[in-house]
């Protein structure tokens, strides 16, 4: 019986090890982006499961106290990195669109607002409710960071540079 068990144990283990170097190895990050198309400031239609650019997907709130403070952060993210970089900010649909809109006339920030008054975008990006939220997406369309809170600004910062390198 203790042969049976220890033969057990290092299955469970090496089916462990192997799962485990298949994510680090053959794993594209955190998924795929959704295949959604939003459009930014200067008109552009922009699919995000295929952006030809690093794409900052935030989710955000005028409710939200951490979603204003991290504003100006993401602006000045945007201006450094310019047209070689995309930010996103996406309001939540229980979010009044005449109270996005008076911030968004009141805050003129560098990036793109969309309004998700039908709760679509949210539910692509897997039923999102807590803000912020945001998903940095690669050009190839994969995520590559999600955070569910403040922004890790110097994190998202380093993986841009390494997607931008002629920045």
């Amino acid at each position: 019986m203790q042969q049976l068990g220890r033969k057990l144990f290092v299955i469970v283990v090496l089916a462990l090890l192997g799962t485990l170097i298949y994510l680090t190895l053959f794993s594209q990050g955190l998924g795929k982006a959704p295949a959604i198309t939003v459009k930014t400031n200067s008109g552009e239609e922009l699919a995000l499961n295929q952006p030809k650019k690093p794409v900052l997907v935030n989710f955000w709130a005028t409710t939200c106290p951490g979603c204003i403070a991290e504003m100006p952060h993401l602006a000045e993210i945007k201006r450094d990195f310019g047209d070689d970089f995309e930010l996103i900010a996406i309001s939540m649909d229980y979010d009044p669109a005449e109270q996005v809109q008076k911030f968004i006339e009141n805050n003129p920030y560098p990036f793109s607002y969309v309004m998700d008054s039908q709760g679509e975008l949210a539910k692509a990006f897997g039923e999102i409710q807590l803000t912020p939220t945001s998903f940095l997406i690669a050009p190839n369309g994969n995520i590559v960071y999600q955070k569910i809170g403040e922004v890790d600004f110097d994190l998202v910062r380093d993986k841009i540079d390494r997607m931008t390198p002629d920045l």
